[in-house]
C-alpha cells in the first residue's frame, strides 16, 4: 500500500501506538489501515447413501483438483450463509443441516477456512462455471493425490475419521505453507 484509500496520501508502515503489529498509517488524516485475515467458508456434502461430493476445479488455483465446494465469504453474509452459496455455486446441490465440522487457520496465506458437513436431500447436482465435475465419492474413491488443499484433505480425513461417531467434533487446526508448491 503506497497510498491512503480515504484521502490519497502517502502513507507509512509502522507500529502504531499502544499496537503490537506494523500497519500502513496515514500522518495526514491519522488512519490506521488495518489488513485482516480473509474467510473461505464451504461444505462437505453428504448423499443420502453415505458418497461424499466433491468438485474438480475449473478455475485456479488448482485448476483440475478435486476440493469441496467453497470459495471467499461476503461482507453481510454468515459463515453457514457463505458456505451454502458457495455449495450451490460451484454444484447446484441446496445443503441442509449444516453442522461446523472444522475450522483451519491459515496464517501464511491471511486466511481461514471453515467447513460444515451438510445432508444433501437428494442425488441432484450439476457442473457449473466453476467445477468441470461434480462426483460423488465412496471413501475409499476419493482421489487423494488430486485434492487440490491442505485445508480440504485435513478436513476430508477428519470427517472420516468421525465416521461412526455420533457427533463428529470440530476440527480446528493450523496449517503453514508447504514445502511444495500448490496448498
Amino acid at each position: 500500500m503506497n497510498f491512503c484509500s480515504h484521502c490519497g496520501n502517502r502513507v507509512r508502515f509502522d507500529t502504531p501506538e499502544f499496537d503490537n503489529r506494523p500497519r500502513y498509517l496515514c500522518d495526514q488524516c491519522g488512519t490506521i489501515h488495518y489488513q485482516n485475515p480473509r474467510v473461505i467458508t464451504g461444505t462437505l456434502p453428504v448423499a443420502p447413501d453415505g458418497r461424499i461430493l466433491l468438485c474438480r476445479r475449473a478455475i485456479e488455483p488448482r485448476h483440475g483438483y478435486w476440493t469441496l465446494p467453497a470459495g471467499f465469504m461476503e461482507n453481510g453474509e454468515t459463515t453457514v450463509e457463505g458456505a451454502l452459496r458457495e455449495t450451490v455455486e460451484e454444484s447446484r446441490v441446496t445443503g441442509l443441516n449444516p453442522q461446523l465440522l472444522s475450522m483451519v487457520s491459515l496464517p501464511d496465506f491471511d486466511q481461514v477456512h471453515v467447513f460444515y458437513r451438510v445432508d444433501m436431500p437428494d442425488f441432484s447436482f450439476e457442473t457449473t462455471p466453476e467445477s468441470s465435475e461434480v462426483v460423488l465419492f465412496d471413501a475409499h474413491d476419493i482421489p487423494w493425490e488430486d485434492i487440490a488443499f491442505l485445508t480440504v484433505k485435513a478436513t476430508l480425513e477428519h470427517y472420516l475419521e468421525h465416521l461412526d461417531a455420533e457427533q463428529v467434533p470440530v476440527l480446528n487446526s493450523v496449517v503453514y505453507r508447504p514445502k511444495k508448491p500448490g496448498y
